[in-house]
């Protein structure tokens, strides 16, 4: 769909998007903040560390600190949906 799109061969349309996904990923692993227009603002949060409860065992168990991605959605692509 993006050859088609940018009226790009499938090969370069590839290696633009892979480009494009490795520079996205170095700047969240950097802790920077990814603004995608139209679609929202990718970031990097902390989470803390929290009791939890393994399934089908009930077992009490500990889950670390650590990091994920968060996505706050634009707008104008909330009310598109």
């Amino acid at each position: 769909m993006i050859a088609t799109n940018a009226s790009l061969s499938k090969k370069d349309a590839s290696a633009a998007l892979s480009a494009a996904l490795d520079v996205i990923t170095e700047a969240l692993k950097s802790g920077q903040t990814v603004g995608l227009p139209g679609i929202g603002t990718l970031s990097v949060k902390a989470t803390a560390a929290r009791q939890g409860v393994r399934p089908g065992t009930s077992e009490k168990i500990q889950i670390p600190a650590g990091k994920r991605v968060s996505l706050k959605v634009a707008a104008d692509l909330k009310k598109s949906l």
